[in-house]
Formats: C-alpha cells, sequence, structure tokens
C-alpha cells in the first residue's frame, strides 16, 4: 500500500513540476544593421504588464515566469519597434534585432509606431523602484501630442487628465498653476511636484509652491498619480506630477534639435537641445529662452533656462546620472482689474512699477544599482538654492478699507512693497524593491525612507518708489514703512515608507502600504504691527518675536485593489490617507487683502478612488471611474461677520468638507473602424469629463455649512480630435468649465465701487477653442497655430495678492508658429 502511495505522489510530482515551475527569459537587443547592442531600449512584457530596460551590453532579464505563451513590444528611441510572442517551457534567451527608424517614414508612422509601446497612457503596476499598483495614473505623451508646446500651454498639454482645473498666467508657461478635484491651483502647492523623481517645489513642507517648470519641448512624458501617491511621495492631497526629460539618442554620439518660434504679443522662443551616447556614457542637455510682451501693459517677461543630464554606466548592473538646472526669469505685472474694468477693457492695467523675479537651481545625483534579477535600488541626493523676489504696489497701507485695485498708483505718495524669500534645501530618498513568492503566489515589496531639510527666509519691507525692477530693501528711507517682517523658516522631515503588492491570483492583487512622517516646522524672527486711524495717521507701531516650533509624527495608511480581468480590462481601488501641513511663511507675509488666524492649523483627510481601464481591441483606450476626498480643517478664506475683525477678510480652518465625482476619459482609434490606411492616417477622437459635486459638512463659522468647496467647476469637459495624413498633423480641442466659487461662503460678485470688487466672487463658466498643425518636410517641421480661436473674453483666477490682486484677464485669440531643424 506505501509503494502505491509512493509511486502516486512520485506521478503527480514529474506530471505537474512543470505546470508550477517558474521560468527566466533574458535576451539580447540589437542594431540589424550593425550587431551593435543597445543600450536603454525598452522591453515591455504585454502578459504581465512588466518593463524592462536594457544595459549598456544590450542585455534584459524576465525572472518568475510561469510556462505559457508571452507577448514582447520592444522600442528603442531612433528604431522601429518589434512584437514577438515567445512560449516558454524552459529557460530561454532571445536575440532581437531592431531596424533603425528610416527618414523616409511619415510622422503618422512614427508617432503611430511610438504608440504601440506607450499608448497605455498610464503607469505600470512596477516601473523601477516605484510600485503603481491600484493606483489611479496618467501619463501625458508628448511624443505623440500636438499643441502650443512652445509656450507651454498647460490647457493643451494637459487635456487628457480628468478634472484639472488651472491658472493661465499669460507668461509662455513660466510657472504651472493646475489644481483638481477642489485644491487651488495657485502654483501646484496641493501637488507634489518632481522632475526625474527629485523634488523641485521651493520647499516641499513650509513653502510647497512651483516656481519653475520644464519646458514641454523637452520631455517625453508628464506623470500624474493622483491621492494615493501620498505614501510613496508625500502626504498632499493632490498627488504626485512628475515631469520626465527626453532620453539620449541610443545610437549617436550627438543629435541636435533646434526650435525657433514666433507668436503674437512679442512672443519669441528658442529651444536648442543635444544628447548622444557614446560607450557607457550618455547625456541630454537643453537650452531654452522666452521673451513677450503679453496682451496687456506692464506684461513683458523674459526667461533663460538650462538643463544637463549625464548618465554613467559603471557596470551593467550601476549607472550613475547627474543633473543639473538653472531658470532665470524677470516678469513685470499687470496687476488685477475689478469685475467693472474687466467689463469694460481687458486690455487696460494701471500698476506699472510691479516686478517679480525667480532664479532656481537644482542639482541631482542619482545611483540605480540591481541588486539580482529580483532586486533592484536607487538613491537620489537633491540639492535647491534659489530665491524669488515680488516687488510692487499693492494698495494704500494707510487705507486698508480701500480698493487696492483701483487704488491709484502714485510713485510719489507711495513706496512698493517688497518680499524676498530664499529657499535652500537639501534631502535624500533611498528606495528597495524586490519580487518575491509568499506561498508560492508572486509578490512585490517595497520600502523606502526619505530626509529633508530646509532653511528658507522670508523677509518683507519697503522697496523703492521707483518704476525699475529694483529688489533691494530702502529701510533707511523710509523707516516708517508698516508692512515689514523677517523671519527663517528651518524645517525637517524624516519619512519611511512600504507597499507591498500580493497577488492572490493571476488576476487579482491587493497592495497596502503605510508612510511614517515626523515633520519638524519651525519660524524665528518678527514683525511690525501698525494701526492707522480713519483718517489715516499711524496711531500704533509695535515690534513683536515670533517664534514657534511645532513637531509631529503620524502614520498614514492606504489599501490599493486591483482585478485584470484581461489585458484589455482592469478594475481598480484605492483609498489612502492625507495630510497637508501649515506653511509658516504664509502666515507672517502682511497682504492687504486679508489677514491670517494665527491658530491655523495642518489639514488632514483622505481620497478613493474606483474605476475601470483599458483598451478594446487596441481601438479604444478608457478610463472610467468616480472618487471622492475628504477634507478635515480645510484651509480658506471667509468674511468675517461679527467680532473685532468683523469686515475682514480671514485665511483659517473653515472647517470639514466632502468632495465627490465621477471622472471619465475615452480615446478612439477610428482609423481601423473607418478602414483607413494605418499607415497614411491617423483618427483619435477623446472626451474627458468630470462632473464633481462638494459640500461643507460643518464649520464654526456662519454661512459656510452647506456651501459648496471653491475652485470646483461642477462641470469640467475637454474634448477634440487628433488627425493626421502622412507628414500633416493635426489637433482640435474644445475647453468648458462652469462656474466655480472662490470662497467659502460662495460669495456673489459685489457691487461697483465695493472695497472687495474682483478679490472675491465666482468665476464665470467659459469654453475655449484651440487649434494646431504640425507639417514635417525632411528634417524639418513647420507648426503653427491659433490658441482660443473664438476669442473668448475670459478670467480663470482671482488673485488676492501677485501676481494682482483683482482678476487676472486670461489671453485673447494668438497665434503660434514654430520651425523646428533635426540632425
Amino acid at each position: 500500500m506505501k509503494l502505491k502511495v509512493c509511486s502516486l505522489l512520485l506521478f503527480f510530482a514529474f506530471t505537474y513540476a512543470p505546470l508550477l515551475a517558474q521560468f527566466e527569459l533574458s535576451g539580447l537587443v540589437l542594431d540589424a544593421n550593425t550587431d551593435q547592442p543597445i543600450g536603454n531600449a525598452e522591453v515591455f512584457n504585454n502578459t504581465t504588464k512588466e518593463l524592462k530596460r536594457t544595459n549598456s551590453k544590450g542585455e534584459f532579464r524576465f525572472t518568475q515566469l510561469e510556462k505559457g505563451d508571452y507577448f514582447l513590444t520592444v522600442f528603442a528611441i531612433g528604431y522601429n519597434p518589434l512584437k514577438q510572442q515567445v512560449s516558454i517551457f524552459q529557460d530561454q534567451t532571445l536575440k532581437i534585432a531592431l531596424t533603425p527608424f528610416s527618414n523616409e517614414l511619415s510622422e503618422v508612422v512614427i508617432r503611430r509606431q511610438k504608440e504601440e509601446l506607450f499608448g497605455l497612457s498610464r503607469l505600470n503596476p512596477v516601473e523601477g523602484t516605484a510600485i503603481y499598483a491600484g493606483k489611479k495614473s496618467e501619463v501625458v505623451l508628448l511624443d505623440n501630442a500636438v499643441g502650443n508646446f512652445a509656450a507651454n500651454n498647460a490647457r493643451q498639454i494637459y487635456s487628457q487628465v480628468v478634472g484639472l482645473n488651472i491658472y493661465e498666467n499669460n507668461d509662455a508657461g513660466l510657472q504651472l498653476n493646475i489644481g483638481g478635484r477642489g485644491l487651488d491651483p495657485n502654483r501646484t502647492a496641493n501637488f507634489n511636484t518632481r522632475q526625474s523623481g527629485y523634488d523641485i517645489s521651493a520647499d516641499v513642507l513650509g513653502y510647497p509652491e512651483s516656481y519653475y517648470t520644464p519646458p514641454a519641448e523637452a520631455l517625453s512624458e508628464i506623470q500624474v498619480i493622483r491621492g494615493a501617491a501620498s505614501l510613496q511621495y508625500g502626504s498632499q492631497f493632490g498627488g504626485l506630477i512628475n515631469f520626465k526629460f527626453k532620453k539620449p539618442h541610443a545610437t549617436k554620439k550627438i543629435e541636435l534639435l533646434s526650435r525657433q518660434s514666433v507668436g503674437s504679443f512679442g512672443l519669441f522662443t528658442s529651444f536648442n537641445s543635444m544628447s548622444g551616447t557614446t560607450g557607457k556614457f550618455s547625456y541630454y542637455t537643453y537650452f531654452n529662452y522666452k521673451r513677450g510682451d503679453g496682451f496687456r501693459p506692464n506684461s513683458a517677461f523674459d526667461s533663460y533656462n538650462y538643463f544637463g543630464s549625464f548618465n554613467y554606466a559603471l557596470n551593467t548592473n550601476t549607472s550613475l546620472t547627474l543633473e543639473t538646472t538653472y531658470l532665470h526669469y524677470l516678469a513685470q505685472q499687470a496687476g488685477g482689474l475689478t469685475d467693472t474694468q474687466f467689463e469694460q477693457n481687458i486690455n487696460q492695467s494701471n500698476r506699472e512699477r510691479n516686478w517679480f523675479e525667480v532664479d532656481w537651481r537644482l542639482v541631482a545625483l542619482k545611483l540605480k544599482h540591481k541588486f539580482s534579477t529580483r532586486t533592484d535600488f536607487s538613491l537620489n541626493v537633491f540639492g535647491l538654492d534659489a530665491e524669488r523676489n515680488a516687488l510692487g504696489f499693492r494698495g494704500d497701507p494707510q487705507r486698508p478699507e480701500r480698493n487696492p485695485i483701483t487704488e491709484i498708483d502714485d510713485s510719489e505718495a507711495f513706496t512698493r512693497d517688497l518680499i524676498k524669500d530664499e529657499f535652500n534645501n537639501w534631502g535624500a530618498e533611498a528606495r528597495l524593491l524586490t519580487r518575491y513568492e509568499l506561498s508560492g503566489k508572486k509578490a512585490v515589496f517595497l520600502i523606502g525612507s526619505k530626509y529633508y531639510r530646509a532653511n528658507n527666509a522670508s523677509r518683507q519691507g519697503p522697496g523703492s518708489n521707483a518704476f525699475d525692477d529694483d529688489f533691494s530693501f530702502r529701510n533707511s528711507e523710509f523707516p516708517s514703512y508698516p508692512h515689514q517682517s523677517g523671519f527663517d523658516f528651518p524645517n525637517t522631515n524624516i519619512a519611511v515608507f512600504g507597499e507591498n503588492i500580493f497577488f492572490l491570483n493571476d488576476k487579482l492583487s491587493i497592495t497596502p502600504g503605510f508612510r511614517f512622517e515626523h515633520i519638524k516646522t519651525a519660524s524665528e524672527g518678527q514683525y511690525t504691527e501698525v494701526g492707522f486711524d480713519r483718517a489715516g495717521n499711524e496711531i500704533l507701531r509695535q515690534d513683536t518675536t515670533d517664534n514657534r516650533d511645532f513637531n509631529r509624527s503620524f502614520i498614514l495608511l492606504g489599501l490599493g485593489t486591483s482585478y485584470r480581468q484581461s489585458q484589455g480590462l482592469e478594475f481598480y481601488a484605492n483609498l489612502s490617507q492625507n495630510y497637508r501641513s501649515v506653511t509658516f511663511s504664509d502666515i507672517r507675509v502682511v497682504n492687504p487683502t486679508f489677514i491670517v488666524d494665527p491658530e491655523i492649523e495642518d489639514e488632514n483627510g483622505a481620497t478613493g478612488d474606483f474605476g475601470i481601464r483599458g483598451k478594446w481591441q487596441k481601438n479604444l483606450s478608457y478610463d472610467i471611474g468616480g472618487f471622492s476626498l475628504f477634507y478635515n480643517d480645510r484651509i480658506g478664506t471667509i468674511l468675517v461677520q461679527e467680532g473685532e475683525n468683523k469686515g475682514d477678510r480671514v485665511r483659517k480652518n473653515i472647517g470639514d468638507a466632502i468632495i465627490y465625482g465621477f471622472e471619465m476619459f475615452l480615446d478612439w482609434n477610428a482609423v481601423n473602424f473607418l478602414s483607413l490606411n494605418e499607415d497614411q492616417f491617423r483618427l483619435n477622437p477623446f472626451i474627458n469629463i468630470a462632473l464633481t459635486r462638494s459640500e461643507y459638512l460643518n464649520s464654526e463659522d456662519n454661512n459656510v455649512k452647506g456651501r459648496q468647496v471653491e475652485f470646483i467647476p461642477s462641470v469640467n469637459l475637454k474634448t477634440g480630435v487628433s488627425f493626421g495624413y502622412k507628414n500633416f498633423m493635426g489637433s482640435l480641442q474644445y475647453t468648458y468649465l462652469s462656474e466655480q466659487y472662490t470662497d467659502a461662503q460662495n460669495t456673489p460678485r459685489p457691487e461697483e465701487g465695493d472695497s472687495r470688487e474682483g478679490i472675491i466672487g465666482s468665476i464665470p463658466a467659459y469654453s475655449i477653442l484651440d487649434l494646431s498643425a504640425s507639417y514635417k518636410i525632411g528634417k524639418f517641421r513647420v507648426e503653427a497655430g491659433i490658441n482660443n480661436l473664438m476669442d473668448e473674453k475670459y478670467f480663470t483666477r482671482r488673485a488676492t495678492g501677485y501676481p494682482g490682486p483683482g482678476i487676472i484677464p486670461s489671453d485673447p485669440r494668438s497665434f503660434y508658429t514654430t520651425l523646428q531643424f533635426k540632425w
């Protein structure tokens, strides 16, 4: 009997062991003409959704593969993509030869070939040392788009990212101002903003505003991960925005690209890049110059931006990258308008002494190491040395009851207010990702840590009473100037985070995660309190020392799940906690249009996403779902209706709010449906819509509970079509946003002559039509377009400080054209 049992066990072992075994697929990617290895080629396993990049020897490796058929797509810059099916029943090695792009290929063919790998428009579950399983992610693919990239037109660049609300600054995209789901768009402060995986904002904790935005002409893609990114990248409610630069050319030692653009209102931009690979060394670098006059008086600007990325492969498993960035821009600010002025003439300006300047210097050192086929490590060490200067007249400091917009800027009577901020910070983030098995099932584990140290400073006081851009304090000349303060803001952040993908079966996975945060924020300095009587005479002057030290530690938790029914259908859901610390630098900068509650506290809450996404028969790309955002102690601005501050606008913790909605993105490849030749035609209609509702659930302030949350249009629609024939490409895009409020009390527009006119009130609904086209001739390409084709008169923001205060009108109809040369 025992002999029979043993025999049966041996029979089953030999029969089913091959089915349970896991195998390895390795390979070599070569140039078909020269047999030289191609480094940094991308090999995508369409079956498992894993992405591998070849090393300097052209090698790649997939592990833990079960017996079966797999479909691979191989892509490298300068080569035709290749699709290949491989059957796995044992360890296997492939040799893949890619043929270089032909210069004779049409633009339609080149873009279609790129889309074969990157058309998913979302991140894979695992990429490098990051986990994205179960998260709502969107990827803007710049190589496949047509638009006004020379002016960084955010409305076109982010047209396929659902639910974004955009402030338009009329400065050729020098600053990015986007929000979403009820988050203030101002300088993208509610997102963790990065390039190449490291922070680029002023101070992630104390002043998370972005004054630097890479030019779209230098980017290959923009990754947007919603609120569930709080665990891996920081606790912000918005999530992550990561800019990825173009890769070095894999086969040339030198590739040159030059783009010269001109447009309406004196716009001129020059973008020039160089990249290449020689042996183990590769590089990508660019210089970008922009200037313009703006459509309003007193709106001129110019900027200089340099970036360099230099990579060296130490060996097949280790690489080192040095990146450096410099940006300087100077802009004259025309100020804001009241509603009455906006309706009369959007081209007017009564501020000719307002200036804004930014100097941004970034450096980063990145180490990537592969310990084994299963374990990857990365380390980013980065630093920022920057400053921003704001100079101008924002109203009569002795008569704050007057409207600061319509107040006449008399250079002899009024000294300009000057705010100088310095940002000096550095950080290091390490990540370790490993693949393992648990009870015979695949699993992926990520652990990481981040140390961040900032020592920032903010000074406010009198500037000169001249007209030029002189950013020097004049304290000795104007000793009685009321708006004076000087503070240092030393901040420290230590974080430990981790996530783990548990594959319950071939289709279903769950991803729990955590983030431990220790935050220390402090302020050291003093400010001057000045009081005036009704005639504007000074009756009080007092210097107050305000040193604060705020320590807190907490844990954020999250859980995501994904069910992949097939390659074309995935169900996903996630829920993650969020947290946003108060910025001390905002508290002690004196603003004539509002005051700040000294008891203001941090915000916290949670974000949830759910939906379905994928592709249907390679003809339709879709992402349909919903979201909810629970916001506790939300910070905003209200009008005080009783007490000592009655009649003032106060920035404070208003109350708890809920925001929820439906989001849908559809991109249809109509070429196959119409039986057109794929090598000659491109036709992609798309629709991107977000329907959002919101409500304040409770508040200690009057007239807030039950009101709608600020910065939320109920309908946010972007739709259009991308089209092409051979070397001609084009796009037509329609944008519509319904009315949105700018304060928690949903205040209507004040009557003409009210001191608050222009600063508070709703932003009316608006709709915009944009048209862009390009044509390729050999090494040259010509691009042209019209933004705001129907010449809509509209605005997207009511500024409470710079660049206002008041309504900032958006550009009327404008034209642009670009000539590109690539060698």
